[in-house]
């Protein structure tokens, strides 16, 4: 019963951190404005938590699912139009990969003196439990390892919202006003689309797809929506509710970490994703200047952020998320692919642990 009651306290400030947020002009409000007061929470007040609380993952996935449906209600035969720019983006996207791990390697390993193992897995720039998990079995640090790779998704989260906003001259998210889900579907429409969450996990699942608690709704329902046969709207009350959800869920990452190891880790988390952005940004300049695509939704599409989190970036902008979903997706299956490669020829736990 605490746990419950602990989850719906948060969700209840979760809605107030949001509002705040919204009412200061912050972009992604909804889901911003709860991932830092959650962190605050459980950096500077984690003995207001119950004893080993998480937060639920059920009910994450459950609204990252939400998210992946409105993604895949965006896929048109008009997307299959750019295919002719595909590979140069995604040879863009390639590059990236190998440039941002080994500018990331580099800053973990010679400014921040971890071991060769523990950099090695915390720079990769996607592939979040993938990479946690295969460093853990090498023996890497997993309290650093896990803090860095969450670190990197929160960090592009924070930043590049913010530096787009100062770009263009206004905010992004749902503060930009700006949405592709609609605010009069009825709640007769409820059932279907929990239905298709339910659908679209379970694909993702048996399917094995990359973060497949988004992809296999986003699949679902790409196909209902070529096919013609069901167009999923979602309710923008009910999308405003997942983002709450999913930045609350980040934000009590930070539960256990002790305040100095997280202001390290913070700054070595801003260096590197600093480094992964500048490369990032010199691919989608390039780009542009190739394809005529705008510079903004490539930079979107070159970020080492979460798929979820930078398909609501896009989203703000007015841009195809699935687009930019679709990069998104093929950036972690090749960098799962690489360090699973590589990993081959890194230092063992020998190493590892005498650098310690």
């Amino acid at each position: 019963m605490p746990q419950i009651l602990t989850t719906l306290a948060l969700l209840a400030l979760a809605v107030l951190w949001g509002l705040a947020a919204r009412a200061v002009g912050t972009p992604l409000p909804f889901m911003l404005g709860p991932l830092v007061g959650a962190a605050f929470i459980a950096t500077v007040l984690p003995h207001r938590l119950p004893e080993g609380y998480r937060f639920p993952t059920a009910l994450r996935i459950g609204f990252i699912a939400i998210i992946g449906l409105m993604i895949g209600a965006q896929v048109t035969p008009a997307l299959f139009a750019e295919a002719r720019n595909y590979a140069l983006s995604f040879g863009a996207v390639t590059l990236f990969v190998g440039l941002a791990h080994g500018s990331g390697y580099a800053i973990y390993r010679r400014l921040g003196g971890y071991d060769p193992v523990t950099a090695f897995y915390a720079s990769a720039p996607g592939g979040l439990y993938e990479s946690i998990e295969m460093g853990a079995a090498a023996g890497a640090d997993v309290t650093r390892l896990m803090m860095q790779q969450f670190l990197r998704i929160i960090v592009v989260v924070t930043v590049l919202p913010l530096g787009l906003s100062l770009w263009l001259g206004g905010p992004v998210g749902s503060a930009g006003g700006v949405t592709l889900a609609r605010g009069d579907v009825p709640w007769s429409d409820l059932p279907v689309i929990a239905l298709a969450v339910l659908g679209g996990v379970v694909l993702g699942r048996v399917l094995r797809l990359p973060a497949g608690q988004m992809t296999g709704p986003m699949a679902l329902a790409a196909v209902l929506s070529l096919t013609g046969w069901l167009s999923l709207e979602v309710p923008q009350w009910l999308v405003n509710v997942a983002q709450m959800v999913l930045g609350t869920a980040l934000g009590m990452r930070f539960t256990g970490m002790s305040r100095g190891l997280l202001a390290r880790g913070t700054g070595l988390a801003l260096m590197a994703v600093g480094a992964m952005l500048a490369i990032g940004g010199a691919l989608a300049a390039g780009l542009h200047a190739l394809t005529g695509e705008a510079v903004d939704v490539l930079v979107i599409s070159l970020a080492p952020g979460g798929v979820t989190e930078m398909a609501l970036v896009a989203l703000s902008l007015n841009a195809n998320p699935a687009f930019v979903t679709l990069h998104h997706i093929y950036r972690i299956v090749l960098t799962v692919l690489v360090i699973g490669v590589l990993a081959r020829f890194t230092p063992g736990r020998r190493d590892a642990r005498r650098d310690r």
